[in-house]
């Protein structure tokens, strides 16, 4: 939900899930049923915003109505877009997920190049990894990285992660600098903040990993 002040932007776009109208007219049926494969590929442009660096971020939102769970056009709509920009658009798309993989199928794995999990230093984090992991294995998702985040000796954490097949893109020390740019709604990338040299170097090996020369 706080994605937007990372990136820059301050005026967040208002949530997919929040177009109600649009919603019902692209997924809903009649007698409480929703179509699957609703029409979505204008929904970026409609729903979306731009920010710094030409970035285009589009909020998903939640599903809030009570013991609808995922059977709801809204949910639908949803998923069809995720599956939409992830395969058909030409952008280089990054998904903010929550620690899962619930909003991924198999229509959509196939057009995933990889999942990268940040990593804070301690085994509840590395069991969740190790979790994600297996349940992205099964839908055909086959590439795993890791950031270690808020950790100044990254080296017992990036073992176990070894032990677990999965490279390390990268380490964040923990940065006060960092804490009081949040806490100032600055993105990191725009503060002089001694972590920052390690999130550019991170963002070098992800351009040189899936730029426009390896899609």
């Amino acid at each position: 939900m706080n994605l937007g002040s990372a990136l820059g932007i301050a005026d967040l776009p208002k949530p997919v899930t929040e177009h109600k109208k649009l919603v019902e007219e692209r997924a809903g049926m009649p007698g409480g049923m929703f179509k699957m494969n609703p029409k979505v590929d204008d929904v970026v442009s409609m729903c979306g915003c731009t920010g710094p660096d030409n970035v285009k971020l589009v909020v998903m939102g939640t599903i809030d109505s009570g013991g609808s769970g995922c059977m709801c056009p809204a949910n639908a709509f949803v998923k069809a877009l995720i599956r939409h920009v992830i395969v058909r658009e030409k952008d280089l798309v990054i998904m903010d997920m929550e620690a899962g993989i619930e909003h991924l199928g198999r229509a959509t794995a196939r057009g995933v190049d990889a999942m990268i999990a940040v990593v804070e230093p301690g085994m509840r984090s590395i069991d969740t990894v190790e979790r994600i992991m297996q349940l992205g294995k099964g839908i055909g998702i086959d590439r795993y990285f890791a950031v270690i985040n808020k950790a100044d000796n990254p080296g017992p954490v990036a073992d176990k992660l070894a032990t677990m097949g999965i490279p390390v893109l990268g380490t964040i020390p923990f940065d006060k600098c960092l804490v009081e740019a949040d806490l100032a709604g600055k993105p990191p990338i725009d503060v002089d903040c001694p972590a920052v040299d390690s999130i550019k170097a991170i963002k070098a090996k992800l351009e040189e990993l899936f730029g426009e020369k390896k899609q």
